[in-house]
């Protein structure tokens, strides 16, 4: 149903703090908890039994899968894709009978980010634009942009296009020109970054 007064969906199971504010067409489905003073953006879709905490800042057009947790100290750009059940962590040394509220660690999901199924990002990291995190991956570190990082702990692997489509299966030993077959974009690619040509080719 939508919710009184308000152009975004909500399931009748889901639960919505105020005050928090929510964009225009965002989808929140069953059992899901928008908690106080979160910003969830325009046109997201907000899985089953998601929760999303206190102060969470959450782009548009982002894609949150069921079973995720979104942690206050979590900042999440636009167009991210959060895979089910992927974890987020805000504190590094937690303990029950500790409070360390003062010690979150921020952590940021850079644009066009996705994020696989079962991954973890431990606080404290940046997940760079159009970075691809694979399943199960454990994040320790900053992932640069357009960046592929798979395992435990996650290492960089590769780069990744705006789309999705692996353009390089391994890091070069020096700065070649690759183009994703995909969509034809065009990118300089080296061991430690992937940067798009201004003749990109791409729609």
């Amino acid at each position: 149903m939508l919710m009184p007064d308000t152009d975004f969906f909500a399931h009748s199971t889901a639960v919505i703090d105020a005050p928090c504010r929510i964009g225009k067409g965002t989808r929140i489905w069953h059992y899901s908890h928008v908690m106080s003073n979160s910003i969830v953006g325009e046109d997201c879709n907000i899985g089953q039994n998601v929760v999303i905490s206190p102060n969470c800042v959450i782009g548009r057009g982002v894609k949150i899968q069921n079973n995720v947790s979104v942690y206050s100290g979590v900042t999440i750009e636009d167009d991210v894709f959060l895979g089910p059940s992927m974890v987020f962590t805000n504190v590094i040394n937690p303990r029950a009978f500790i409070e360390r509220k003062a010690e979150y660690r921020p952590t940021v999901v850079g644009q066009g980010c996705t994020v696989g199924a079962n991954a973890t990002i431990v606080c404290g990291t940046h997940l760079g634009r159009y970075a691809m995190i694979g399943a199960g991956a454990v994040v320790t570190r900053d992932v640069p942009d357009y960046g592929l990082v798979m395992g435990n702990p996650a290492r960089l692997r590769g780069w990744v296009c705006w789309c999705g489509t692996t353009v390089a299966h391994e890091l070069p030993a020096q700065v070649v020109d690759v183009q994703c077959p995909a969509c034809a974009r065009r990118y300089h690619a080296s061991a430690s970054a992937l940067v798009e040509r201004s003749d990109h080719g791409g729609g």
